[in-house]
């Protein structure tokens, strides 16, 4: 299941790791209505399949021993045993995940990232979500909540990130950093824009990502612009993450990652001119996550299933 802000979206997924069944409800905003919803959820999709555990991705900090919920700005849960809870309303053996990391999981045992053993995941969508894995393995960090690359500091004293801090990769990087880049370049070239201008006359607010890059495709300049510049701060983050990390491959994934063909190609240039030691060292593969909106849901059921089959 992957557990959001606005949906509970579900899946039956076999060992395959191929999707056989699936559902989805609005998300509650009340603790025990969003813990009733996916218990609903469950028993739905129980009595047309055998399922032998439970698997959920989360958009939030959980703990490292993926029982509980420390953080989700979008969901209500502050500190939450959940994995406890929802085993005693449905029967089946629960674990947690975030979402980003269950995402990396389902493209390493069936997506793009298949056989890694170094790899990152950087799901660019409201922001930037990120996975890794080292040796193979997931990296949580040392109380669970690694990585949160969207918030390295890409320019400093820039724009206001909802984290508290300034210049944050996700506020030049990601469906909200492509409206607002939009809205900053319209107001710099009036006249200039032949689609997105004439769309949201009057409204500002009514810019988003997914309009940018419509207006991208049909030609207008000022949304190729926006583009150009997403695509640059992908290129100088992703140099920063393979510095670090040094990763033979990058997925890229998240609701933006639908309009790669307008970005990626100027992205993974942007990168291998960046990145410490251009032209004298292997660059990472960058490639969009092949299990699309699933990826997810996906990875959240493998790691359910094995830890299922774990004797405890």
């Amino acid at each position: 299941m992957d557990v959001g802000g606005t949906s509970i979206r579900a899946g039956v997924v076999d060992e395959r790791g191929s999707l056989l069944d699936t559902a989805r409800v609005a998300t509650p905003t009340e603790e025990g209505a969003l813990e009733d919803a996916i218990a609903g959820v469950v028993e739905d999709l129980r009595n047309r399949h055998d399922v032998a555990g439970v698997g959920l991705a989360v958009a939030g900090f959980v703990a490292r021993d993926r029982r509980s919920v420390m953080f989700a700005p979008h969901l209500a849960w502050r500190g939450a045993p959940v994995a406890d809870r929802i085993e005693k309303r449905v029967g089946l053996p629960v674990l947690l995940e975030h979402d980003v990391n269950s995402a990396i999981v389902g493209e390493h045992r069936f997506g793009a990232a298949r056989g890694a053993q170094v790899a990152a995941l950087v799901a660019l969508g409201t922001g930037i979500g990120a996975g890794l894995l080292l040796d193979g393995k997931l990296y949580r960090g040392a109380y669970g909540v690694a990585p949160e690359l969207g918030h390295l500091t890409v320019v400093r004293g820039g724009r206001p990130c909802p984290c508290g801090k300034y210049g944050c990769w996700e506020r030049y990087c990601s469906g909200t950093a492509l409206a607002a880049t939009a809205v900053e370049l319209l107001a710099r070239h009036p006249g200039r824009s032949t689609v997105l201008a004439p769309q949201v006359a009057g409204d500002p607010g009514s810019v988003t990502g997914r309009r940018v890059a419509g207006a991208a495709r049909d030609g207008d300049p000022i949304a190729q612009l926006a583009m150009a510049e997403l695509a640059k701060w992908l290129g100088e983050g992703l140099a920063l993450v393979a510095d670090v990390f040094d990763p033979e491959i990058i997925v890229i994934g998240g609701g933006v990652s639908e309009s790669a063909p307008l970005f990626l190609d100027e992205a993974r240039e942007h990168y291998a001119a960046t990145i410490t030691g251009a032209r004298h060292r292997p660059l990472a593969r960058i490639r969009t996550a092949h299990l699309g909106d699933d990826t997810a849901i996906v990875g959240a059921a493998a790691l359910a299933l094995e830890a299922a089959k774990t004797p405890v």
